[in-house]
């Protein structure tokens, strides 16, 4: 199993997050679960795997042209075969400069994005599967975007507007402080809740908990130390709301997701 970053051109760092490889020639069944990130995904799957995800309580099989959106609870995932996949990972509010769509409608949900997008992105994913030199792929999919880009220009202020506005969040992990920030950038509560959810599929509360959440993840994963420390750094009230908040992202304890991680889970933390 194998699982490489890729960053992207200077012109599409305010975008993309990065790209990744992911590949196994492992013939064994594996499972996994996949927590909420506060980013959405494109994946393009290049190889003979299956991977399928549990929707609504049924494993369905994920098209070989995959939209994540944004996940809000833990997702279960199973693969058998062999598995070539490039990803694109956006920030958390950039997905929406690229789609049309707001990006409430793909939360908790796999879907086929060649439905969405339809011939450009179908062509995009025969051109990877014709070349297999990474920087080719990598330079195929940067022109994908770009003209995605272009094509959506008109919407950049109000996308950008909400990119700030989630970088003063992150660095303010209170939920206390929304009312705050909403002050600051000079709009009511109501509309900042309503630009963050167009543009990220998320309440801005909602993401607030994620991006804590990831950081906990993060803490725990690099360097663990007590659970206390890591619930005030983070920015929980106390352990019990940080207990609470984790399973409900994971459906596991802190103490259980440490005993439980898998080589799957720490490649998705990086």
């Amino acid at each position: 199993m194998e699982f490489k970053h890729f960053s992207p051109s200077e012109i599409l760092q305010p975008y993309v997050k990065h790209y990744y490889l992911f590949e196994s020639d492992a013939d064994a069944d594996f499972a996994d679960t996949v927590f909420p990130s506060g980013d959405m995904e494109m994946i393009f799957n290049l190889g003979e795997g299956v991977w399928e995800a549990s929707v609504d309580g049924q494993y369905r099989a994920n098209p070989k042209i995959e939209l994540w959106g944004q996940i809000t609870k833990p997702l279960h995932v199973r693969a058998r075969g062999h598995h070539t996949m490039i990803g694109i990972r956006f920030l958390p509010h950039s997905a929406a400069y690229f789609l049309n769509e707001e990006m409430g409608i793909f939360n908790d949900q796999v879907l086929d994005l060649s439905y969405i997008i339809g011939n450009p992105v179908k062509t995009l994913h025969g051109q990877l599967l014709e070349n297999k030199d990474m920087k080719v792929r990598i330079n195929l999919i940067e022109n994908f975007l770009i003209k995605r880009l272009v094509s959506n220009e008109r919407k950049m202020g109000r996308i950008d507007r909400a990119g700030s506005i989630l970088q003063t969040i992150k660095s303010n992990y209170s939920e206390r402080n929304l009312g705050l920030i909403a002050v600051e950038y000079n709009v009511t509560p109501r509309y900042l809740h309503k630009l963050i959810q167009e543009c990220t599929g998320l309440s801005p509360k909602s993401f607030s908990k994620i991006s804590r959440f990831q950081q906990s993840l993060k803490m725990m994963s690099g360097n663990p130390q007590a659970l206390t420390s890591i619930a005030y750094d983070c920015g929980y009230f106390d352990q019990s709301h940080f207990i609470r908040d984790f399973k409900s992202f994971t459906g596991l304890t802190p103490s259980a997701y440490l005993e439980n991680l898998t080589p799957f889970s720490n490649l998705l933390l990086q």
